[in-house]
Formats: C-alpha cells, structure tokens, sequence
C-alpha cells in the first residue's frame, strides 16, 4: 500500500545562498550540506523589488502562489487583510491535517484541520487550539520586545510557559541550553545569542505536536538568523562598509552569523530525523540579504525605538482609546476604533520634531496607523524633542533608546528553495526560478489541484525540470 504524500517545509527566513554555500563548504553545515546533497537544489527569485521586498511580502507569495500585485499585503500584522486561501487552508479542504508553526503574515479558514501558531507579529490572528496560546503569547512579548532590557513578563508568565513546554515536548538538550546561555549572558553579557532559546523551544514543541498530530503539511518558520544578518553583517565582512565597527564589537560579533547558521544546522537535523523516510523535507527561505552599504555615505544609519510607545503618543496629544502593536525593531502599529480618530492622530503623530526634523513615520490606513522613528543618525545627549501635545521640550533619550548595532544587512530578491523527496534525488537547478512557483510545486508533492488563483507552475512539471534541472 503506498504511503501517502506529506511535507514539512522549513522556513528559515533569509538566509542566503551564497553564505550557505561558502559555510557548507568550509565544513561548518553538516546537516544543510547533508540535505543540499539529497535534494532537488533551486534559487527562487522574488518578483518583486524594494521597498517591496520585505519577507511579510514574500511569504505570502510563497503560501498562496500570488505575487504582491495580487494579493496586496504590505505591513506586517496584515496577514488577516488577505482572504484567499493559503496552502494549509487548500489542504486542511481535502480532509487532511496541517500544523503551522510561526509562518509570517498567515491567516487561516476555520474550522482548520490540525493546529496554527501565527508569528509572534500577528495581533489578529489567534493561535488554535487555544491551548497553543501560552506558548504563542510568551514567544510574542519576547520577540517584540526583543530590543528591551526591560522584558514585560511575570514571573507567573514564566511558570506557565515553563509548565507548557514540560507538557509538550521540551529536550533535556533544550533545558541544558538555556542553562548554559544564562550563565554565558552573565558573564560575557552574550544576550543577543537569546533569540537561538526560543528557536530550540520551538522546535521541540513542533515535535512534539507533529508526531500526534501526523499533519500532511506543516510549516516551522525562524527568524534569529535574518536577525543577525541585518545587524552584524558589519562585523563579518568589515572591508566591506566605509563605518568601520570598533575591534571590541568584531570580535564580540565577528561570528554572529555563522553562529546562527550553525544554529539553525542543529535543527536541520532534528528535521531531517522527525521527516523519517516517507515526508518530503522542504527549506524555504523566501528571500534573502546582502552587504547594506547604501547608508555608508551618511554615517551609516542607526535605529530608535520609543521606550513606551502609549508615551509618544501622549506626548504627541494622541487621545485614548487605542491599542498599539509592536512590530519588527523600531515599527509599530496603532489601532483606533474609528477611522475617524486615526484621522485626528495623524498630523499629532507628524507633529514630533527633532531640530525641526518629523521624528516618527505616519501611514494611515482606515482606523490604523503604521508608525516608527524615522531618526537614523547618532542623536546627541542634550537633543530635545518638540511636541505639540506637551509645552515644554522633552530630552530625546527620555523617550526613544537606541537599538544595539547598525543595520548591516538588507534585503535580496534570491531564495534557497531544496526539495528533499523521499527518493533523495539530487539535482541543482540551472537557473533562478520564480517565488510563485513555489506553493504549486507543494501542491503537485501532495497530489491536490493548483487552484486558479496561483499563477505559477509546479517545478517538478517535466517540461520545467527537464529544461531548467542538470544533474551534479
């Protein structure tokens, strides 16, 4: 009896073929260099260009097959916006069970067949089953507030995610981990390695839930790595920038980005153990990142982000009720009842100045505005802010703290796209592909119909890999 078709598609966000490929060979990826050799080997290429080659862009193109022009999701926390149906919701219709687990931008058709993580930037989608929401919440409030000494989590918080992760799968591998990394923060203060905890957590309590659950399609979604890249791209390659780091921060953060591909090598092996013989082991990346030397002539360019952000907005006059939503590094995102309110809200929130310079960035949409501090350069101690919701002037530092690093990395349309088939054939494809090509590829892997919104084709289409496919 034939088994039936099932996939686990890793999406690791950004990495970048040309640092996979000069890792793998220096020996540093066992496991990546294990799954490049059993695997169909293709570079996507997203369709798009910047500013609109942000990864809460492109994974969507991956989950739906639609490029941005089509379905239109532009900010994080947008995801719920789209109603067209993502390739869980294509294969929980079919009768079979799914497991998301972190994907960027998602939203999901109820009732789901199986289980949904969003990423921890959704604040409409709710994770399902609400069991699931200890874990979801607890891996929000880090990663939001990652940038933040002053962690807004309880102890009882804490306890509760503890107790989660004792009943859904946590390794002595992962325990002994967090042990080590906070004795390494107390004396190095190594706590920009944090992020690689709660990858490990993850992973197990996808384990976990992946074997009860035997999903037919699942998805395991990290960002540490992409993290790392836009921040310490400086301090691996310094030839490459005219801001040249100090050697204190080469040699503390030299090795950042290697440190979590090794990282990310570790789970790869989890991966390819857990995929056993039968399920196609899939990584994705979606886009990746370069060199991000275009600020160089400026200074380079530095990120702020407010300490409270319910303070910029009284200061700037902004009247309650509203909810605010944290995004990526400095962003975040203002919710009013009416669209009528976010109206009024706007020109306040312009109205921020620093020597007579808009501190925040303002996109309204409706009843939502997209903000963060558009102040790149090095502020002095004594700046102050202007506003016109308080009479007096307020010290810059006082309300916004500068994020730890320069940006270093930027964005780049190239993708890894492997295809690990239970065949473990072995091909390296000639030529970039097309990002949307990538969800009705999973479609033919799991034997359902390409719905007709997705205008790509499968690339294991023979016509298509006959043509683009040569053996290594």
């Amino acid at each position: 009896m034939a088994t039936e078709a099932s996939v686990i598609l890793l999406e690791f966000n950004e990495l970048c073929p040309s640092l996979m490929e000069q890792f793998m060979a220096a020996g540093e990826l066992p496991a990546f260099k294990r799954l490049f050799n059993e695997s169909l080997v293709y570079v996507t290429e997203a369709a798009e260009k910047s500013p609109n080659l942000d990864p809460w862009i492109q994974w969507v193109t991956v989950h739906t097959g639609l490029n941005y022009s089509d379905h239109g999701i532009q900010q994080l926390d947008e995801g719920h916006r789209l109603k067209k149906d993502r390739l869980w919701d294509i294969v929980s219709a079919a009768g079979k069970p799914v497991w998301v687990c972190g994907s960027m931008s998602v939203d999901y058709k109820k009732p789901i067949s199986g289980c949904v993580i969003p990423d921890p930037w959704a604040t409409h989608v709710a994770p399902h089953p609400q069991e699931l929401a200890t874990f979801f919440n607890f891996v929000q409030r880090n990663v939001l507030e990652y940038t933040n000494e002053k962690m807004p989590l309880t102890m009882s918080d804490y306890a509760a995610f503890l107790y989660f992760l004792l009943t859904h799968g946590l390794t002595v591998s992962t325990g002994i981990a967090v042990i080590e990394q906070l004795i390494s923060e107390r004396r190095n203060g190594d706590r920009w390695k944090r992020a690689t905890l709660l990858d490990k957590m993850q992973t197990d309590v996808f384990a976990h839930v992946y074997k009860k659950l035997k999903p037919a399609f699942s998805t395991f979604f990290l960002n540490s790595t992409a993290h790392f890249q836009h921040f310490y791209w400086r301090n691996m390659e310094p030839d490459k920038f005219q801001v040249q780091p100090s050697a204190a921060d080469n040699a503390k953060y030299g090795g950042a980005i290697l440190y979590g591909y090794r990282e990310m090598d570790k789970i790869v092996g989890r991966f390819i153990d857990l995929a056993g013989s039968n399920a196609t082991l899939i990584l994705s990346t979606a886009i990746s990142q370069q060199a991000c030397t275009v600020y160089e002539e400026d200074g380079g360019r530095l990120l702020y982000r407010p300490r409270e952000f319910e303070q910029v907005l009284r200061l700037a006059g902004v009247k309650e009720p509203y909810t605010v939503a944290p995004v990526m590094a400095h962003q975040f995102h203002v919710f009013f009842q009416t669209e009528e309110q976010a109206k009024e809200a706007e020109p306040q929130m312009c109205s921020l100045r620093l020597d007579g310079k808009q501190v925040l960035e303002v996109t309204r949409k409706g009843n939502q505005i997209y903000s963060g501090s558009q102040i790149y350069f090095d502020v002095p101690k004594d700046a102050k802010l202007e506003t016109s919701g308080s009479p007096q002037a307020v010290p810059f530092d006082e309300v916004f703290y500068r994020i730890e690093g320069m940006k270093s990395g930027m964005h780049h349309a190239d993708g890894i796209f492997w295809v690990r088939n239970p065949k473990r054939e072995h091909k390296v494809n000639a030529e970039k592909v097309a990002l949307d090509s990538v969800a009705p590829t999973i479609l033919d892997i799991l034997k359902l119909a390409q719905p007709s919104q997705m205008g790509g084709t499968s690339l294991l289409k023979p016509q298509v890999a006959d043509k683009q496919a040569i053996p290594v």
